[in-house]
Formats: structure tokens, C-alpha cells, sequence
């Protein structure tokens, strides 16, 4: 899990809200991975918050995996078992290339804070043109736990012996 010598490549990502009961004015989740991912130094080119509706849900992505623009998608929320969440099922079509290992790791890393309600989460990640999908759960702590955890590295060009970063559309 080492940083090696080579340079940093700022990328472009757009958040995803998926909730029922948040707004602007309470999206911490939203608000908490667009901090995170200025302060790492990359860019937010857009975010938005939708209705867990898989349709809302895979318009809003469809378009961003079209963008020349957008890189990443960040989706907080609608990955839990309950039967209104929608975002794996909103998200598994456009899938290119599923990678099985960002929920294997989400749920082994969240198993420290939630025990075995971590078999809950249905925390997914793909590639769709060039573009890395990342769905987790909407809670802060689960945004900052993927981030800090997993993504931080795996967005870092840096970042050995592999990272995402030369899998994605050049912008």
C-alpha cells in the first residue's frame, strides 16, 4: 500500500445523493465526499441528489458515464437490503466491467463498526465507458470509511502496485 514517485493526475468526479429524505440542506454524505475529494485535489464537476428510484438513478449516472467530462461517480446511498433500494439494480445494467472487490473490501472494513449487518450493504462498484461507478452506503461514516479506505488510493495514479486511474476516459 505504498505511494511511489509518480505524478499526481487530478480527475474529475461527480456525486450522487440517493435518498428519500435528504436535501441541499442536509446531505452530509454529499457534502462530507465533495470535501474529501477537493482536499485530496481532484475536481467535482457536478453532483446532484435523486429519490431512490432506479430510474432517476441510472438517467443521472447514464448521463455522466456519457460525459467527455466526468471520470468517477460517487453514489452515496439506496445500497441497502431494504426492498426501496434501488441503486445496485439501477446501476448493475450500465456496468461494462463489475469490480467485485470494492464491496468485498467495503464489507470487510465495515465489519469493525457495524458486525454483521455489514451483509446488509450491498456496497458495488463498475467500469461504464471508461467511466469508475462507486456505490455505498448513504451514511457519512460509510462515505468516509470507502473514501479513506479504498478510494483515496485507488484514485491516486501514485498509488502501487495498481489504481483505477489508467483505466478511465482521458479528459
Amino acid at each position: 500500500m505504498s505511494t511511489m514517485s509518480a505524478t499526481f493526475v487530478p480527475l474529475n468526479l461527480a456525486v450522487l445523493t440517493v435518498s428519500d429524505s435528504r436535501d441541499a440542506s442536509n446531505d452530509s454524505s454529499g457534502d462530507y465526499l465533495r470535501e474529501a475529494i477537493a482536499e485530496a485535489g481532484h475536481r467535482v464537476v457536478d453532483h446532484a441528489l435523486v429519490a431512490d428510484n432506479r430510474y432517476r438513478i441510472r438517467a443521472t449516472v447514464s448521463s455522466w458515464i456519457a460525459s467527455a467530462d466526468v471520470q468517477v461517480v460517487l453514489i452515496a446511498g439506496g445500497t441497502g437490503f431494504h426492498a426501496k433500494n434501488s441503486t445496485p439494480e439501477a446501476l448493475l445494467p450500465l456496468f461494462d466491467r463489475t469490480i467485485e472487490g470494492f464491496g468485498e473490501v467495503f464489507r470487510m472494513l465495515s465489519w469493525e463498526d457495524v458486525g454483521s449487518s455489514t451483509l446488509q450493504s450491498r456496497a458495488l462498484a463498475g467500469l461504464a465507458n471508461d467511466t469508475l461507478i462507486v456505490a455505498m452506503p448513504g451514511s457519512t461514516g460509510a462515505c468516509r470509511l470507502a473514501w479513506q479506505h479504498i478510494l483515496l488510493d485507488q484514485l491516486d495514479a501514485r498509488h502501487r502496485p495498481c489504481n483505477f486511474v489508467s483505466q478511465l476516459k482521458k479528459v
